[in-house]
């Protein structure tokens, strides 16, 4: 086999896309190629094997006719069809191999010679992944929430703790925010009662607004023995309705002083105020924490992704949204929902639903792109001890030995894109410990607090999973 590349213009540059955006022109390559028929001869045996399998002839069991017999009664013409539908593929893998084409849809194949005799030739129209440069990835910054607690998120916890320890009090005051009062509620709608808002003895806490806009205002300042009529729209409605309102008690939260004492009697496991804020901070800043760190790679992977401002090319967005959709589907019929019952319970159309995954797949597609021209800025490689490296985690992971692992890398194909994988994974490594990392306050946040940096051996330094910042699950 022979076969020859060369680069195509794209006819169909002005073509938008499903979202009426206007497509990126495709990198279109054609690969020409020629099977001698002396090579081509041997898929044609295989495929009267094959036709021998299939059909029966008197005389002969299946699959034991001999090929003479087969051609005086099918012809050649039929085995050498089949021939081609079956090796073109095998053919055009080598050729996409041996000029080393990345890719990203299903080749346009004509078939051009050789359909009756001779050398088998055709053409394959591929479209290629783009490479794209991405000026300004050294200087990424990433905003997080700030990974300790505040003195003001632990004088609130403080509060709520207080707060669950405090006991009303009848006060003979008007009404405040904060206090709670007891009432009986009507509210009517042309005269007849609005369901849920009639009740009587209910304690509300005044500020809460859970009646109505204006509810809480007419509470302020309304005394025990107070009567109120007023006319709002109810929460969550869309139609106004007449309020009557009997205030018959109003009560302050008193709460308790917060002191070692109390602390010890009411607080389990701590004996100080001190001791209980600090476990305070501490549980809220590892919360803060890992809060941080689930949101680092996708803020990351956002930020980079903003710096492809051209056009992605529209197969790579579909490729993957039809991947993304199928996962989604499965992963709710997992849990029992089917796909129709999600849209109700979302109140989306198919459409919608499809739209609001699509967004998601542009951006794995930057980043795949944007990630890959990180790796070739920085000069980056995979050696063959990374790639063996590799081998033994996929086999621990799915308990096979590394050299099966390998053949079946090899046997597969897929070798070319386990070290695209690798290569991407190491452009974010550079990128996780190049990027500026700050709180909401602008003020840096320790990077090795987001990453887990431990010294095992491992070529992955970081707790991050790296294997599916493109979007796809990789296929191990």
């Amino acid at each position: 086999m022979r076969s020859t590349i060369q680069t195509l213009d794209d006819p169909r540059t002005e073509q938008a896309d499903d979202s009426g955006e206007q497509a990126a022109p495709r990198q279109l390559v054609k690969l020409s190629i020629v099977v001698e028929s002396d090579e081509f001869a041997a898929d044609i045996d295989r495929a009267f094997k094959k036709i021998a399998a299939q059909v029966r002839l008197p005389g002969f069991r299946p699959g034991k006719a001999p090929r003479k017999v087969l051609e005086a009664h099918i012809g050649i013409e039929a085995a050498r069809g089949e021939a081609i539908n079956d090796a073109l593929p095998a053919y055009l893998a080598r050729a996409v191999r041996e000029h080393d084409v990345d890719l990203i849809a299903t080749p346009e194949v004509e078939l051009t010679g050789g359909m009756k005799e001779g050398d088998v030739q055709f053409d394959a129209v591929c479209e290629i992944r783009p490479v794209i440069t991405v000026p300004g990835y050294g200087g990424l910054r990433v905003e997080l929430p700030a990974p300790h607690a505040t003195d003001a998120e632990v004088d609130e916890a403080v509060e709520a703790e207080r707060r669950r320890s405090g006991s009303l009090v009848i006060v003979d005051r008007p009404a405040g925010m904060g206090d709670h009062v007891t009432l009986d509620l009507a509210a009517t709608r042309d005269g007849e009662p609005v369901p849920g808002l009639n009740t009587e003895d209910w304690v509300y806490e005044v500020g809460k607004g859970w009646v109505a806009e204006s509810f809480d205002g007419f509470l302020v300042g309304a005394s025990a023995g107070a009567e109120l009529s007023f006319t709002d729209t109810p929460t969550g409605t869309d139609r106004p309705a007449d309020f009557t309102v009997k205030v018959s008690a109003v009560q302050e939260m008193v709460l308790p002083e917060v002191t070692d004492e109390w602390v010890s009697e009411n607080v389990a496991e701590h004996d100080s105020v001190d001791a209980w804020r600090q476990a305070i901070a501490d549980r809220l800043g590892t919360a803060r924490l890992n809060q941080a760190r689930n949101m680092f790679i996708d803020r990351l992977t956002s930020a980079l992704a903003e710096l492809v401002d051209s056009p992605v090319p529209q197969s790579m967005v579909n490729g993957d949204l039809q991947a993304r959709v199928q996962n989604t589907v499965r992963q709710f019929q997992a849990q029992g929902i089917a796909i129709e019952q999600l849209l109700q319970i979302t109140g989306q159309s198919e459409a919608q639903f499809v739209e609001q995954l699509r967004e998601q797949s542009v951006k794995a597609v930057k980043v795949d792109l944007a990630l890959r021209a990180v790796a070739a800025a920085e000069s980056m490689e995979v050696t063959d001890d990374d790639l063996e490296r590799e081998y033994r985690q996929i086999g621990l992971r799915s308990n096979q030995k590394a050299d099966r692992v390998r053949r079946a890398y090899e046997q597969n194909d897929a070798v070319t894109d386990l070290v695209s994988m690798l290569l991407k994974n190491k452009a974010l490594d550079w990128l996780v410990e190049h990027v500026e990392i700050v709180d909401t306050e602008g003020s840096p946040i320790e990077r090795s607090l987001l990453t887990g940096e431990r010294n095992d051996g491992d070529h992955d330094h970081h707790d991050h999973d790296h294997h599916d910042h493109d979007g796809h699950d990789h296929e191990h």
